[in-house]
């Protein structure tokens, strides 16, 4: 059974409910048979990587609100973080674009290193605020978690893979998705936001028990004339 999961690397609540989700996923006895996916999503593909932009300045014009209002939100969220044991540091985060990060995630898929490539560029822009735009810290990210520096290096001296990061954004809009974390499982069951463990529980036993009653019965009806993929026919 799959879990393809969109998310962005700039989003608090995806790596919430990142944490969430495996908390659930932990307990879940079938987990061996559950694929986990990740899919990019940019929240804001335009936005502009700027060192010198302070974030919660940007944060408030962006909201149109007040510093009291933004930093109240940073701190809510902040504490919802702490509670799965992240610790976010929101404030001090680099406004950055992050489709050079995406194309990071999709060089590590190939090589069956997406989740701590995911976890990696997460902990980055919101625990240790890194420009997760610059080449050189997602050089090093990607030598953190084992991938071939000269490979990914080579990637980002072209646009390789940004083709990929726009099919997981069109396949997301041709699903209605406008937000994430957006989990989708068993290609039908969509579930939104960063929801409480108990929620994706439940969400992961239902889906497994109609996934496993839709499953092909094969009928037991004797020897019949087939051919296989070797081009064998009896």
């Amino acid at each position: 059974m799959k879990v393809s999961i969109w998310s962005d690397i700039r989003c608090p609540f995806c790596y919430i409910g990142k944490r969430k989700f495996e908390a659930a996923l932990d307990k879940f006895p079938y987990k061996e048979e559950v694929i986990v996916e990740w899919k990019s999503f940019e929240l804001d593909p335009y936005i502009e990587t700027k060192l010198n932009v302070d974030y919660i300045e940007r944060f408030m014009e962006v909201k149109n609100i007040d510093k009291d209002t933004a930093l109240g939100m940073f701190d809510r969220v902040t504490a919802m973080a702490s509670e799965v044991g992240l610790n976010f540091n929101i404030e001090k985060a680099i406004t950055a674009n992050s489709l050079n990060a995406h194309r990071l995630l999709h060089f590590a898929k190939t090589k069956n290193k997406a989740d701590a490539t995911k976890e990696a560029l997460l902990k980055a822009h919101l625990e240790d605020a890194k420009n997760i735009d610059a080449i050189d810290v997602l050089l090093q990210i990607a030598k953190e978690v084992g991938l071939d520096f000269d490979k990914v290096k080579t990637m980002f001296l072209s646009d390789a893979l940004t083709y990929e990061v726009r099919q997981d954004e069109l396949e997301a809009r041709n699903l209605g998705i406008s937000g994430v974390p957006f989990f989708v499982l068993d290609g039908k069951y969509g579930l939104s936001g960063a929801q409480p463990e108990e929620v994706f529980t439940e969400a992961l036993e239902n889906t497994w028990k109609k996934h496993e009653q839709e499953k092909l019965t094969i009928l037991n009806t004797g020897e019949g004339s087939a051919c296989d993929l070797d081009g064998n026919c009896d």
